[in-house]
């Protein structure tokens, strides 16, 4: 049996780019309008880290895969995009 706080990493885990960046966005709006208590607050601030990570990771990905793409173009050749020069 997994504990809550296993499950909820998981389901933080599957969440995709725009669904943690909508939800992070949500959590910086409560936690700027205020008017909760100290838990909810620390709650609020450890589910917001989380989510920034999962943005983060899915982020860094994308930027591995367009240095992986830049790369393989300017193994083709001298990275001009032109044909060599005789």
């Amino acid at each position: 049996m997994t504990s809550k706080v296993e499950e909820t990493a998981a389901v933080t885990e599957a969440l995709g780019y725009e669904q943690a960046r909508d939800e992070l966005i949500e959590v910086v709006r409560r936690l700027e309008a205020g008017g909760t208590t100290l838990e909810e607050s620390l709650a609020l601030w450890e589910r917001g880290e989380e989510l920034a990570k999962v943005c983060r990771r899915w982020l860094d990905g994308a930027r591995a895969r367009l240095d992986a793409a830049l790369a393989e173009d300017s193994g083709d050749g001298d990275g001009s995009g032109e044909e060599p020069s005789e």
